[in-house]
């Protein structure tokens, strides 16, 4: 009997493991060969999880399409059944937990589609699974692998269900093919159009909110993020390029070397062409690269040509046929190949990650806000999604670098919000904060100004010293009683919560107005844009005291319940600059032309934030559409110059005179550049006639300079200090300066007959970020933000993004102001 148990024994483990299908067996076709549907891929993950004692896998969310958001841990069997103590050591060995703890297992992350039409990466997930499991199961010893299969399924399943659609079978490797064409907006961003390589630090969007939860759990040691480049680039991995930000150790620069050479020897041994340390820098802070690095890990961008272009394969410029088969193997050999080495060198990650963590050489201790509360309380939110501490003052005066000066000054400390660099996430912290990013070169992938203040228009302090503050701040419970015998109810204009409270009573049907001066009520003083909610205008509505103070409560907004409408001074409710603000119709475009990027921000931000209803319009049936039902039209960033031709142009331009109002936000300003009636002229410069003269005598700029000589002309996400009229409506709640965020070097002159609302005067004043020379002298006496009245309509331009990647704050208010007012 004894030796029957003890066949089964050893059968038993066997058998299991024998139900292990392999991603092909499982799918019912070869692995590579064709595009797996989400669904299918966490299927899969969820048979190797049954089938596996090796492998947990975890649903972590939704996304807004309700396709699942999933993870796998994968380890030795033995790792498994200690999975919570391996985790909470991680945390106990840098502070984050209490205790002590010494940990022998490092913990590797990877991160696959998180640009949707970057495809082959979920195709290497099932297949890196499978072989881990299969053929190199040593490597899970000393390592404890959380694989996330696929961060963006909705853009995934845009692209490949796109692609299953229009191919041709067998596929077709022209170029010229339709299935190397995807239409817009295609599968790169989310459900939203966000990038969400872009949102790990700023965490707009729910995929990034609930990833991070899990993320924060664990604190990886290593991260990767697989991607896809375009078809004629090889295959990219770490060590990164510079510009580096100083914060990276020495430790992080060097395990990025030894990463790459093990990815080198097994390409080599396959005889592929990769590249290292070129384009992929490791400065902004919001990519699936440097925020890892930030939290301590190293982290890595795996970039494998092919892209949404290459389909099932297609014929590259150098006359190669690159296959998605070529693409799955090479993400399997990189993601297995760093396993490898993170189970070599399981040790040297724990001691290094550790030493990360202690914060005691930086250069500043805390950063001291005050500012508008809703600013605040935003931003202590994000702070949340991070876990990182914060705390407010009791009082005093901090000394340091004055943000709003730009120079050596201090600030009143009571009841400012304090982030200390005193923490386990100090790093972050100075990154997030800091008044000026150092740059070894301008040559970089993204933004190189991103400093937390500025974002959320907030006066700011840098202090050397550290300033200490308690756990939380007394938020101050508004409860507003309804006041029958009140004549209105008035409330202040200085944040976009403000204008989501507008937008609130406004689909409540509520009528509102706002005013044009400065209120005086009660003893009370109000702000010009402050809004004013009459009996008088609700007269019809028996629940009207009711419902304005139910809202008003619900949002958090205090209002003053005024016994008159006659005021203390200057202006009363029935004033000619009291206007009621109609619940205006508002449609934007959308498709061929426009940027998907920054339509997706505006989509999010009427959708998710201010929650006041909008209608998109593709730019292919402009042409039939009716204006007159509209009272705002958008054009989000974009190129219209072959969309909106001078039939529509003529069409629009009728529709602002009899009325319409118009808002141009970034490139689309151009559009209107020198037409007749829109008061809009570029700008040039001394620096444009100097080119024009290098020109003319023959261009003598030797070839290896060309890409650092092209550095003048640009501005990569710099911070300008800008002129504001804030007696104008579009600039409402705002004081008379305003930082914002220069994405390039765009320039047209003040309105000769229209407003100039935000503009800036003389000699640019740039506070942080690059700027090349011509680029910025380019920008002396332009405008930012200015409206042009046209006819009984207007247009408002925006030559700046107001709304950028969602994580410029203080920008929000001036759209919400160019809707309503």
């Amino acid at each position: 009997m004894k030796r029957y148990f003890a066949i089964l024994f050893l059968i038993f483990p066997l058998f299991v493991f024998a139900q292990l299908k392999s991603p092909s067996d499982f799918l019912g076709y070869e692995i590579g060969t064709e595009f797996t549907r989400h669904a299918d891929v966490v299927s899969y993950f969820e048979h190797v999880a049954t089938n596996s004692g090796k492998v947990k896998y975890f649903d972590y969310g939704k996304t807004n399409e309700r396709r699942r958001l999933t993870y796998a841990v994968i380890s030795s069997e033995e790792n498994i059944a200690n999975l919570e103590k391996i985790r909470t050591d991680n945390l106990k060995n840098i502070g984050i937990l209490d205790g002590n703890a010494s940990p022998e297992k490092t913990i590797a992350w990877l991160s696959y589609n998180v640009h949707g039409n970057e495809a082959s990466s979920s195709e290497a997930a099932m297949n890196t699974i499978y072989k881990l499991l299969t053929e190199h199961p040593d490597y899970l010893e000393n390592v404890v692998v959380i694989m996330d299969p696929n961060v963006n399924p909705d853009g995934r399943d845009r692209y490949v269900n796109w692609y299953n659609q229009v191919k041709a079978s067998p596929f077709n490797t022209s170029q010229d093919a339709t299935e190397h064409s995807e239409p817009w907006p295609g599968g790169r961003p989310n459900h939203y159009l966000f990038d969400l390589n872009r949102d790990w630090m700023w965490a707009s969007q729910v995929e990034t909110q609930q990833r991070l939860k899990i993320y924060n759990q664990w604190m990886p040691h290593l991260h990767v993020d697989f991607h896809e480049q375009f078809i004629n680039n090889p295959y990219y991995f770490a060590p990164g390029a510079e510009p580096y930000h100083e914060m990276l150790t020495p430790w992080q620069r060097e395990f990025q070397f030894t990463v790459g050479k093990n990815n080198a020897k097994h390409f080599d041994e396959n005889g592929w062409l990769f590249f290292t340390r070129e384009s992929f820098d490791l400065l902004y802070p919001s990519y699936g690269d440097t925020y890892p690095m930030f939290m301590g890990a190293i982290g890595m961008t795996y970039e494998q040509a092919g892209h949404g272009k290459a389909g099932l394969g297609i014929i590259n410029d150098e006359d190669f046929e690159l296959t998605l088969m070529d693409r799955m193997t090479h993400h399997t050999t990189s993601g297995l190949s760093t396993i490898e080495v993170a189970s070599q060198n399981a040790a040297a990650l724990n001691s290094n990650f550790k030493e990360f963590f202690r914060n005691n050489n930086l250069k500043y201790k805390s950063f001291v806000l005050k500012g508008n509360a809703d600013n605040i309380k935003t931003l202590t939110e994000m702070l949340d999604r991070h876990e990182i501490k914060y705390g407010f003052s009791s009082g005093g005066t901090v000394k340091g670098f004055d943000y709003t000066n730009n120079k050596k000054g201090s600030i009143d400390a009571n009841g400012a919000l304090v982030v200390s660099t005193n923490q386990p996430k100090g790093k972050m912290v100075e990154v997030l904060f800091e008044p000026h990013t150092e740059l070894t070169t301008p040559l970089t992938y993204d933004i190189t100004a991103w400093s937390l203040p500025y974002a959320y228009g907030l006066e700011a302090v840098a202090s050397t010293t550290l300033v200490s503050g308690n756990n939380g701040a007394s938020e101050k419970k508004v409860s507003n009683a309804p006041t029958p015998s009140a004549a209105g109810y008035i409330t202040k204009w200085s944040s976009l919560k403000d204008a989501e409270f507008l937008s609130e009573l406004l689909k409540n049907d509520i009528k509102v107005r706002f005013s044009e001066n400065e209120l005086s009520f009660g003893g009370n003083e109000f702000g010009r844009g402050s809004l004013i909610i009459t009996r008088s205008d609700n007269k019809l509505n028996p629940a009207f005291d009711k419902k304005v103070t139910e809202i008003a409560n619900k949002m958090g907004r205090q209002l003053y319940a005024s016994p008159t409408s006659f005021a203390d001074k200057g202006t009363d409710f029935g004033s000619q600059y009291v206007h009621l603000i109609k619940n205006k119709k508002v449609a934007m475009l959308q498709g061929e032309g426009t940027s998907s990027l920054n339509y997706g921000t505006l989509w999010h931000f009427f959708e998710t934030q201010l929650k006041y209803p909008i209608t998109s319009i593709n730019t292919k049936d402009i042409s039939r559409i009716k204006w007159s039902d509209y009272d705002v039209l958008i054009l989000p960033d974009g190129y219209y110059n072959s969309i909106i031709d001078e039939t529509v142009f003529e069409t629009l331009s009728n529709w602002i005179d009899k009325g319409g109002k118009l808002i141009a936000m970034g490139n689309a300003v151009s559009l209107f550049e020198g037409k007749e009636g829109f008061d809009l002229v570029k700008n040039g410069s001394e620096e444009d006639e100097k080119k024009k003269d290098s020109i003319s005598e023959g261009n003598l700029i030797p070839y290896a300079q060309r890409e650092m000589e092209r550095t003048k002309d640009m501005i990569t996400g710099s911070i300008y200090k800008i002129s504001v009229d804030n007696t104008h409506p579009l600039a409402f709640g705002y004081g008379d300066t305003y930082y914002t965020l220069k994405l390039g070097s765009a320039s047209y002159k003040f309105l000769e007959d229209g407003y100039n609302v935000g503009y800036i005067k003389g000699e640019p004043e740039s506070v942080a970020g690059f700027s090349g020379e011509a680029a910025k002298a380019s920008l002396k006496n332009s405008i930012v933000f200015a409206q042009a009245e046209k006819g009984k309509g207007s247009v408002v331009y925006m030559v700046d993004d107001v709304v950028f990647r969602s994580f410029w704050q203080n920008g929000k208010l001036f759209l919400a102001n160019a809707v309503f007012f």
